[in-house]
């Protein structure tokens, strides 16, 4: 996976997530959705309708907290999303 800063200010972020698609997109931008400090979360990969983007590109606004702390706690949350059902389907078995 590979990140790239496309624009960045005190409340907002866009970054390119390369090698990715819809399915970890919709997981990320759900998570980011969940935390109080984010006003909004979405993105967008639609290569054939953007003249030749063919990676995704996440925006990210947030209600005054810094957008790669707000990023970073997304992820974490993935992180103990995907933990909590790797023990589930564990259990499962």
């Amino acid at each position: 996976m590979d990140l790239r800063v496309v624009e960045q200010q005190d409340t907002e972020l866009t970054i390119e997530i390369a090698g990715e698609d819809h399915t970890f997109m919709n997981v990320l931008k759900g998570a980011l959705l969940e935390l109080d400090d984010v006003a909004a979360a979405t993105y967008d990969q639609n290569p054939e309708q953007s003249g030749g983007q063919t990676e995704p590109i996440l925006t990210l606004k947030t209600e005054g907290a810094d957008p790669i702390d707000c990023l970073e706690q997304g992820a974490a949350l993935v992180d103990e999303q995907m933990s909590e059902f790797r023990s589930a389907f564990e259990a499962a078995r």
